[in-house]
């Protein structure tokens, strides 16, 4: 029998505070920063984000995020034999313990599964839907619990009115399980380090504290022109190694990172853009929680439906890119 894993549950968390562009552009304005709502908006379609509680950390996001999918999935925690997170903003600095292995505790899992982290930026978790589905596919898990966390405000600087505006905090979740019938259909997952400064957190650890800038630093434009020519590219590969067409695709849920990249990929697959997933402009840039909290939405609001062929497809620091094609 052939072997497949099947997404059977999805989950998402969004922090109770909300920001509109409006009271951003007042708070920096405070700063003596300039910016608005529409000079955010043109820029980016964005017109509000949701920031975590001081007291939130990643793994809490993504706890809340994993039971919603382990619901809808109708598995216990003590099924799941796998739980993999997706996070640039890990609980601890220097990423250990994993943000997975907090994850495992605050959902109460006492079997022992095996927990870790995938660290690809904004690519994340498409990286970690790969890895979960090649662990299944070799019959080594049967239940994997799938997670995109982040808390992207404790990283931005707020004197750059650049890059602070963009993004945001959140979860998002899946269930990915063993399956006779096809789900997971292709991925793809690639990377190229000469892309490395583009995207980054220069600082490192040094003594105890940390040497250089911790905040998120970016290059916006050398960003955007990579991620329009590799996420077409990365597309059409998943297409290819999976013997279909862009026009079976039913639904694209792409890195929610610029409304101005997503509108490009659509349109070079030739894709109308209602068959785009769009959450950019209530989430902001989740990083690798934006995927899955877009899928999560368009499920739940009865779009995404048991049958249709979505296609998922991310880029991110590293620089890093990927996609996959399933049926739900």
């Amino acid at each position: 029998m052939t072997l497949y894993s099947k997404i059977i549950g999805t989950g998402s968390y969004l922090p109770a505070q909300r920001v509109t562009n409006e009271e951003l552009a007042a708070q920096l304005a405070a700063k003596g920063i300039e910016t608005s709502d529409e000079w955010i908006v043109s820029r980016s379609g964005i017109s509000a984000r949701h920031y975590a509680a001081v007291d939130q950390h990643s793994s809490d996001l993504a706890a809340e995020a994993g039971k919603k999918a382990m619901e809808m999935a109708g598995k216990s925690p003590d099924e799941i034999d796998l739980v993999i997170v997706a996070s640039s903003t890990p609980d601890f600095y220097g990423s250990f313990p994993s943000t997975a292995c907090i994850v495992q505790r605050k959902l109460g899992m006492h079997n022992n599964s095996a927990a870790f982290d995938v660290q690809a930026v904004c690519s994340g978790f498409v990286y970690a839907v790969s890895v979960a589905d090649a662990f299944i596919k070799a019959g080594v898990h049967k239940n994997v619990l799938v997670i995109g966390a982040e808390v992207f405000s404790r990283i931005l600087n707020f004197e750059d009115r650049t890059t602070c505006v963009l993004f945001g905090d959140g979860a998002g979740a899946i269930v990915m399980s063993a399956s006779s019938e096809p789900g997971v259909l292709a991925t793809k997952m690639h990377a190229d380090g000469r892309y490395a400064d583009i995207l980054s957190i220069p600082g490192s650890l040094a003594g105890g504290a940390i040497e250089g800038s911790a905040f998120l630093y970016m290059d916006g434009q050398a960003v955007f022109k990579l991620a329009v020519t590799v996420l077409e590219q990365v597309a059409n590969e998943v297409l290819e190694q999976a013997g279909m067409t862009a026009s079976q695709i039913d639904w694209l849920i792409p890195h929610q990172a610029n409304i101005r990249i997503m509108k490009s990929t659509a349109k070079k697959l030739d894709l109308p853009i209602e068959k785009m997933v769009v959450t950019v402009d209530q989430h902001g840039n989740t990083s690798a929680a934006s995927v899955p909290l877009a899928l999560d939405k368009a499920v739940r609001d009865g779009r995404v439906k048991a049958g249709d062929n979505v296609m998922l497809e991310a880029v991110g620091g590293g620089f890093t890119w990927g996609a996959v094609l399933f049926k739900m």
